[in-house]
């Protein structure tokens, strides 16, 4: 981000811009940013993945990982830790995925971004244009890009070199290119759609055309599912005819025993005594505030009167009501003993005006005036009010917010609407009140309008200790995790838990090589990373994961390739069966049938279907049949209308059909027809959305992440 301030301290033109564009499920955006450092500390190339043979650099790829930590960082005050710090390597590996795969292509098609294209990109009024939101580029009068300013921004661009090169290109270069890159590709694909006219014309008979047919259905449902039975071997024959559908990623599945390092209720009632005890002494005691300080109380003493529904507690009726103090009672994880210190009226709104002198632009963060400067001018406002003047004069010329155009009006607000020192100010001061008062904006002129409502507000003392799990508890649960770790094998496991006790929780879903999560256990890499170094039947060492050790055994080894029959038999076994059901059926009622000798075969009656001209060849279901297109396919085979069709084995069941009539339908108007076409078309296009989930698919990628991380 330096770098940009660079060159708007040279051209006072451009600042820091970022731009997200989404490619379906990956964010395409700073395709080549710097800075950061490498984890391993080593110069020398790693690759942490190769995508269509192109290698993904381990420090390329913790530069863009520390950049986004560093955001997040400067965004929320602390660095990502855990499952965030996962996320946030997804993350990266999505986006260098996708950038990879997408400008692989682009490539292809000499798809590129070229200066001329980047000026006219710079020069547009388009919203899309980075240097639309900047202020200084913008003339203000008519909204519209300022060219002469564009053109220095160009010019600085044109001269940065090495780092400012790069730094210019990830924030601002290479999202125009990925913009202009998606832009032109889509537009490509939807260029490339096409209805010709002789899919028109079908398409239209199509519609026009429908059948009336006779016919005799045998459901599946006849045959009992308990009396077919799906073999090993039938599915893995299945599986290989229909790979496609059976792929799987390597995985694992596991089970484990978890020994909690929760607090026992030995711990609990230690820590309540321990709160008990200071019950007298905090009845005598005058001094809340520090009492609450010295007994190291998870809750901080609030100096302040709140009104009963801001309280957060749900013992606020017991405390108030109580004549002495109140507790021990257990509020989320703390035993807490609360002092009613005090009450008052308060009003459960405000209305109030202000003037906010500010040090700084809140939207550039330019220094406008020193802190001593503002305080002074803030001081001299208030004068100026207290002795008449037009208070709402001066929110107007000297109020840096919004509310200036209001007379600095800020309306009806309820307590804790504003930051803590605005809220305190206007709802413990009575009407009429005016001050200044410092917050994190700046310096307040406040000027208390008016206050309704009044009701009794608390001053409320706690003492909360947290129930923590003491050292004995903890070392119990690592020793016995230890022993159960020890355990040879996962049947020995199951035999050491059986006979301590203990519940073996099974983990169906198989986990992926870079997952972080194992089921309910949240923050597990580590356990993730053992899975995939063990055998099936393996027990682990005791993980520590959360408030629990975990021992976990590896159930089964999931291969990249096909699935097995076991794994392969939920998305099979109702398949197979069918089709041995349709065996079943068709042996009975014979290869050519009549409708009568099928009926007569499982004592079913012959039905009519299609009087309502609703079976057309492009319908999507038959009225009293429901979704069986090889029905519909066969009702307007006109050798049906001389004899029964063969059986055909349908979703539900198995059917012979004979077609009593192909009629046709009145032509649809010019108008309808142009509408089906254009809906034809727009349906074709919207297929080519999934553009980049079919390059995807096509991509050959190596992910070797688990090896670093």
């Amino acid at each position: 981000m330096q770098i940009i301030q660079t060159i708007r301290d040279r051209g006072a033109l451009i600042t820091a811009i970022v731009i997200g564009l989404c490619i379906i499920a990956f964010i395409l955006m700073d395709s080549k940013q710097g800075g950061g450092t490498s984890l391993f500390g080593s110069g020398n190339a790693q690759t942490v993945g190769k995508i269509n043979g192109e290698a993904i650099d381990i420090n390329e790829f913790n530069k863009k990982i520390n950049e986004l930590e560093e955001q997040e960082a400067a965004r929320t005050g602390q660095r990502p830790s855990g499952s965030r710090l996962n996320q946030i390597r997804t993350q990266v590996w999505d986006q260098l995925t996708a950038e990879k795969i997408f400008f692989s292509e682009v490539e292809k098609l000499g798809i590129n971004l070229t200066p001329k294209q980047l000026a006219a990109v710079l020069m547009s009024n388009d919203q899309s244009n980075p240097l639309m939101q900047q202020q200084g580029i913008v003339d203000p009068a008519t909204g519209k890009i300022d060219v002469t300013k564009v053109q220095e921004v160009i010019r600085n661009i044109k001269k940065a070199k090495g780092a400012e090169r790069e730094a210019v290109n990830s924030q601002l270069v290479d999202p125009i290119k990925i913009s202009t890159a998606v832009s032109t590709y889509s537009g490509m694909l939807n260029a490339s759609a096409y209805y010709p006219t002789w899919m028109q014309e079908r398409d239209k008979s199509d519609a026009a055309n429908f059948a009336s047919i006779s016919y005799v259905t045998v459901p599946y449902s006849d045959i009992n599912d308990s009396t077919i039975k799906v073999t090993d071997a039938e599915i893995n024959d299945y599986v290989k005819k229909h790979a496609e559908l059976f792929k799987q990623e390597a995985g694992r599945t596991i089970s484990y025993v978890s020994f909690s390092q929760l607090p026992t209720a030995a711990d609990s009632a230690k820590v309540k005594a321990e709160v008990e005890q200071l019950k007298a002494s905090f009845t005598s005691d005058t001094m809340a505030a520090a009492f609450v300080a010295k007994n190291a109380s998870t809750i901080e003493y609030e100096d302040a009167f709140i009104p009963k529904s801001k309280i957060r507690s749900t013992h606020t009726d017991s405390i108030i009501k109580s004549s002495s103090v109140y507790g021990p009672y257990i509020e989320a994880d703390n035993y807490v003993i609360a002092k009613l210190i005090g009450s008052k009226p308060l009003p459960d709104s405000v209305k109030a005006r202000h003037i906010l002198i500010v040090t700084a632009d809140r939207q550039t963060g330019q220094q406008i005036r020193s802190d001593e400067d503002a305080k002074k001018l803030a001081d001299s406002l208030l004068t100026a009010v207290k002795a008449g003047s037009d208070f709402g004069a001066l929110a107007a010329q000297f109020s840096a917010d919004g509310s200036k155009d209001n007379g600095g009006d800020l309306g009806t607000f309820g307590y804790g609407a504003m930051v803590p020192e605005f809220n305190d100010f206007c709802f413990t001061k009575p009407v009429g009140s005016k001050e200044v008062v410092q917050t994190q904006f700046g310096y307040h002129v406040i000027d208390i309008t008016n206050q309704s409502h009044f009701s009794p507000a608390y001053k409320i003392a706690f003492v909360a200790r947290q129930i923590v799990p003491s050292d004995e508890t903890i070392n119990n649960a690592g020793v016995e995790a230890t022993k159960a770790s020890t355990q040879k094998d996962a049947a020995a496991l199951a035999k050491y838990a059986a006979e301590k006790g203990l519940k073996i929780v099974q983990n169906p879903a198989p986990i992926k090589e870079n997952d972080f999560s194992v089921g309910a256990l949240q923050d597990a890499r580590q356990l993730v990373r053992w899975a995939f170094e063990s055998k099936a039947g393996q027990v682990s060492e005791a993980f520590n994961i959360g408030d629990e050790f975990i021992v976990a055994t590896v159930d089964k080894v999931f291969k990249e390739g096909v699935q097995d029959a076991a794994t392969a038999r939920s998305g099979s076994e109702a398949i197979i069966r069918k089709e041995k059901k349709a065996a079943i059926i068709i042996k009975k009622i014979g290869e050519t049938p009549t409708l009568e000798s099928a009926a007569a075969a499982y004592g079913k009656q012959v039905l009519q279907a299609g009087a309502d001209s609703t079976i057309t060849f492009n319908a999507q279901l038959i009225n009293g049949i429901g979704m069986e297109q090889k029905v519909i396919g066969a009702a307007f085979n006109k050798a049906y209308q001389a004899k029964a069709s063969g059986p055909i084995e349908g979703t539900t069941g198995v059917f012979v059909i004979k077609v009593n009539s192909i009629g046709s339908k009145a032509a649809e108007s010019p108008e309808t027809l142009a509408q089906q076409a254009t809906g034809k078309l727009n349906a074709l296009r919207s297929q080519s959305n999934n553009w980049f989930e079919g390059l995807r698919k096509q991509a050959e990628i190596k992910d070797n992440r688990s090896k670093f991380f």
